[in-house]
């Protein structure tokens, strides 16, 4: 992975704070550097070797082709994430995280699948030349809803290659779902959660605007070095096929 991880721009987006000493979990002790005014401090020498090797593996993950799922339900995190996924084509989850969504794909699936069927029979015009205004816009009302909860996972092939988590303890759900399938787990952890329940934890200040804007930035620069390297990699492929 190129990109290159400014201590600097970590320290001024406030990654370094963590919460109080009194709300701590006791397995953060590596990461933390210090403590001051009663809040603990994160060590960003360890977040930024820890970024490394969490970009790493998500950059591997999209050139072998695979997904990554970003989740982040948190207010500060819902517009960021939403972005990032949409700029680089990967499934999100912003909204509540529906039990089985990784587990019970089959009936998760199911109601993706009604979604996109409803939209295609409305945008044909079927729904319009069959029912009445008034059943036409509750049939939008559904899709809307549907979408709400879905729309983020209407490309999700199945399951993916790794979770991409603002908040483990927000997102406790998805964590232990994607665990139980063997999902690995890249998740930003403040200084009152677990960073053993995930993969590859990125210690540093959950709750922040700032940090999570830059964090998930780096997060998309590496799921798009890898799609470019997959795309190298096909089109290579493609070339050397035809000299054959």
């Amino acid at each position: 992975m190129s990109t290159n991880i400014d201590m600097k721009q970590l320290l001024e987006a406030g990654a370094h704070f963590g919460h109080k000493t009194s709300r701590w979990h006791p397995k953060m002790a590596p990461y933390i550097h210090s403590k001051r005014s009663g809040v603990h401090i994160i060590d960003l020498s360890k977040t930024v070797e820890s970024i490394e090797i969490a970009l790493n593996f998500i950059s591997d993950t999209t050139a072998s082709g695979k997904q990554v799922l970003l989740v982040g339900t948190k207010r500060q995190a819902k517009d960021i994430i939403k972005d990032a996924a949409i700029a680089t084509k990967q499934p999100f989850v912003t909204e509540r995280w529906l039990g089985g969504m990784l587990t019970n794909w089959n009936t998760i699936g199911g109601r993706v699948k009604h979604l996109k069927d409803l939209e295609m029979r409305m945008e044909s015009g079927e729904l319009a030349n069959r029912y009445s205004k008034l059943e036409v816009q509750r049939y939008q009302e559904e899709i809307d809803e549907l979408n709400r909860l879905y729309g983020g996972i209407k490309n999700l092939n199945g399951k993916p290659g790794a979770l991409f988590v603002v908040d483990i303890l927000t997102e406790a759900n998805a964590v232990r779902e994607a665990n139980r399938i063997n999902v690995p787990v890249v998740a930003v952890v403040d200084s009152n959660a677990d960073p053993t329940l995930v993969k590859y934890p990125i210690p540093a200040n959950d709750d922040a605007i700032k940090t999570i804007e830059l964090l998930t930035g780096y997060v998309r620069q590496a799921i798009e070095e890898g799609m470019a390297r997959r795309d190298k990699k096909q089109q290579t492929a493609k070339s050397e096929a035809k000299e054959a």
